[in-house]
């Protein structure tokens, strides 16, 4: 098969390499010093998990028009580079060409085949002129659910720590062919591919960590542990996560899951440091808007009260805008 990662950091370069190594015709779109590395001597991909390194050498570029139609692109960027994927898909696309979305947060087809609401709401948030949908036709899209842990380590090179399910499923639980081939196609380059009877809710259940860690530990600059260990800062994660699930309960995604057992979770895990303290300590552009603003436009449709995340979403806006790390959605 032939397959393009658009965005081939630490999750895409790992994609990248195994499905190479199984056996895929495998280009990838990346940029700067890591896309000059690859060209140059190959992506290597060393997994503690797995106890093994890999080095393959896929086609790497900056530019898609030199690549053609690919049966599957599968865009890894984070949500702010989503505007620059839709500027550059088109030749990447055909007909059949099937759009994995693999991504954190609530992605801008969220609405589009979910029972409630009968599928005719629409993030409006999470792409304001539709732009987003025009390139990337909901009917091409398999959602995308990871969990994975890994960094780029130093250009070309990448360290897998921890993870390797991946959740797959078409908008609305409407799962057909696509779904069954892409979850075919990284089970065989050895992720632990499932095939989800509704992605909206696997979205919804890594959503509840994400919001909450995720920005309080950029707010904090404190790793995982440290966040756990105040009482005052772990009630505030857990108030988050008891009103994120208030609104996906409104919309029909009961995820059914204790905060607190949620956290304890995290505690076993040690300190460590989530993707987007590592983002605020690297200067990159925040991941804000798929975790916090999608989900309080999902809250305000549902008519649920959110003031702790609202809050939240208010604060650490401020501080990545204070520091250059927050693009707003055009």
């Amino acid at each position: 098969m032939n397959i393009c990662i658009y965005g081939a950091g630490a999750i895409g370069g790992i994609m990248a390499a195994w499905l190479e190594q199984s056996g895929h015709h495998v280009s990838i779109i990346a940029r700067g010093a890591h896309l000059a590395a690859i060209q140059k001597n190959g992506l290597r991909i060393h997994s503690l998990a797995k106890g093994s390194t890999l080095h393959t050498q896929p086609i790497a570029t900056a530019d898609p028009s030199t690549l053609g139609p690919q049966q599957m692109v599968v865009i890894t960027v984070k949500g702010p580079s989503l505007p620059e994927v839709a500027a550059g898909i088109a030749p990447l696309l055909d007909a059949d060409t099937t759009i994995v979305a693999a991504m954190n947060g609530v992605p801008w087809w969220f609405f589009d085949q979910l029972p409630w609401a009968g599928g005719t709401r629409r993030l409006t948030r999470m792409d304001p002129h539709g732009v987003l949908r025009a390139a990337m036709p909901t009917e091409h899209l398999v959602g995308c659910v990871i969990h994975c842990a890994a960094a780029v380590t130093a250009p070309g090179e990448i360290t897998h720590t921890k993870g390797q399910k991946l959740f797959f499923g078409e908008p609305g639980g409407k799962n057909t062919q696509r779904t069954e081939r892409v979850t075919d196609a990284f089970t065989q380059a050895g992720f632990h591919g499932v095939a989800s009877p509704l992605i909206e809710q696997e979205i919804w259940i890594k959503l509840l960590g994400n919001i909450s860690f995720n920005p309080v530990s950029a707010l904090t600059l404190a790793p995982t542990d440290q966040m756990i260990a105040d009482p005052l800062v772990k009630n505030y994660m857990v108030a988050v996560m008891r009103e994120c699930m208030a609104i996906g309960k409104a919309i029909g995604i009961d995820v059914q899951i204790d905060p607190e057992a949620r956290i304890d979770m995290a505690r076993a895990l040690g300190a460590f440091k989530t993707s987007m303290l590592q983002d605020m300590e690297a200067g990159k552009t925040l991941e804000i808007d798929g975790l916090l603003t999608g989900t309080l436009e999902i809250a305000e449709q549902a008519g649920v009260a959110a003031p702790f995340t609202q809050s939240l979403l208010g604060l650490i806006r401020l501080r990545a805008s204070a520091s250059g790390q927050y693009t707003p959605l055009a």
